[in-house]
């Protein structure tokens, strides 16, 4: 199996910018953390033509860094070294260094070529194989919500909201969709564009959310799922590095505040067939029977794929009732309360739209998951049963597992998804969170003391 990349892409890249000093090689991990190294100008080529080595044990790493050695990607194996090769077409300038740099998405793959197994981007690439046997493609667009955030804590080291680039006076209100909130950070806004436009990432809008510095940037389609994937780790990077620039930081965590709302990521998914049709078009605003069949297949896998969705102890906070966080198996027309939404528009638009995840997601497993339960879904014709009118909340009971235990106990005991992702990579991510998970339960917080240290 070749998995070399051409180098003219390198050789060109490098004749266009004499100016480049450096390239940050980059690879994403389970929790969607850029890992990776930097190499000097003079060592690209050879990137290009003999890859580089980093050991397996980048994706057996929780959340803090630390190698969990329940992964057996650690000492186990002698902390083994894999080979990496550049992603093509992800070689792109870095706008906001003061150095001019470069970065370059890399993927994982055994010393024989194979797919290294526990690399999030090979465990999309072997879902989206199954498609090909339909002959179907998905198309894939990523929505991200976010908070931007002051740099400095309050006393008691939580987040706060920043001070507007134009009054000086921090946030306090929810403005969804307000304009004076984008033009008060207009000039953040266009340098986050700026960047999307030289690192080729297509962001096409953004928009104030629910709560003080609260803001969702929407990716466009792509007909290629792992480009999507690719382009929303990148513009996780961009807002995050733009944001240090105007004296702010941006956070994807999922839920920063206690009283204001949670950030997700929402995925739109349409599928398409060899000649560029969406099989999702009906002739009602509710889509074609393959349409409900994904459905049907996603609510086959909700549950087994809630340890992704919400991947750490702070994702849980996010699922509450009224805030526009779908507790159910649920979908709909036009409404926002249900976990698939059928957005409004032309038929030849049909879509899903899938709410259930946080931001703090990583887009290539989250991505895998859903497109698993849509394959799954309309291979076996499977009804979603009818549509929710009205508020979800209300009229569905909550089913979906909202504690960290309960759906990491669900994922290790998956019946549908066993089927189409690599059990060795499965194992892999359950050792990881499953030790962060009892690292968490170990620790004492600020609350636990304010409430029982003197009274107890």
């Amino acid at each position: 199996m070749s998995v070399r990349p051409d180098p003219t892409e390198a050789r060109t890249f490098l004749e266009e910018h004499p100016d480049v000093s450096a390239i940050e090689l980059l690879i994403p991990d389970l929790n969607g953390v850029l890992r990776g190294k930097r190499i000097e100008r003079d060592a690209l080529m050879s990137v290009y033509t003999d890859g580089i080595c980093l050991p397996g044990s980048v994706f057996g790493a929780d959340i803090t860094g630390e190698t969990v050695e329940a992964t057996g990607l650690g000492f186990e194996i002698g902390d083994s070294d894999q080979l990496c090769w550049p992603v093509p077409g992800t070689l792109c300038m870095v706008p906001w260094n003061d150095r001019p740099m470069a970065q370059l998405l890399m993927s994982m793959y055994e010393l024989d070529g194979t797919p290294f197994y526990a690399d999030p981007q090979q465990i999309l690439a072997g879902v989206l194989e199954r498609f090909k046997a339909l002959k179907l493609r998905p198309q894939i667009a990523v929505e991200l919500e976010f908070y931007f955030i002051d740099q400095r804590r309050t006393a008691e080291g939580a987040p706060q909201p920043p001070l507007s680039p134009v009054t000086g006076e921090r946030e306090h209100t929810t403005q969804v969709y307000g304009m004076n909130e984008l033009d008060d950070y207009r000039q953040l806004f266009e340098d986050i564009s700026d960047a999307c436009s030289i690192q080729n990432v297509p962001a096409e809008a953004a928009v104030a959310e629910y709560a003080p510095g609260q803001y969702e940037v929407n990716l466009h389609y792509k007909p290629d799922a792992m480009l999507a994937c690719h382009h929303a780790i990148l513009l996780k990077r961009i807002i995050k590095a733009i944001a240090l620039r105007h004296g702010m930081e941006a956070t994807f965590m999922a839920k920063p505040y206690s009283d204001n709302s949670g950030s997700g990521t929402h995925i739109h998914i349409s599928m398409l067939d060899e000649q560029g049709n969406n099989v999702f078009t009906g002739e009602t605003e509710i889509g074609s029977p393959t349409l409900h069949h994904a459905i049907g297949g996603l609510f086959a896998t909700m549950e087994e794929s809630m340890a992704i969705f919400a991947p750490n102890a702070n994702s849980y906070r996010r699922f509450q009732h009224n805030s526009f966080v779908p507790l159910s198996r649920s979908w709909g027309w036009n409404n926002r309360t249900v976990a698939i939404r059928i957005p409004t528009g032309s038929p030849e638009a049909a879509r899903l739209e899938h709410r259930v995840a946080g931001a703090d997601a990583n887009p290539y497993l989250l991505v895998a998951v859903l497109l698993a339960g849509i394959h799954h879904g309309i291979t076996n014709r499977l009804d979603p049963g009818e549509p929710v009118n009205g508020n979800a909340y209300v009229g569905c009971p909550s089913s979906l597992p909202c504690e960290w235990s309960v759906a990491l106990d669900i994922f290790s005991n998956r019946k549908v998804l066993r089927d189409y992702l690599d059990e060795r990579s499965c194992n892999v991510y359950l050792a990881s969170k499953t030790s962060e998970l009892n690292q968490f339960e170990c620790h004492v917080s600020p609350l636990e003391i304010q409430w029982y240290l003197r009274l107890v």
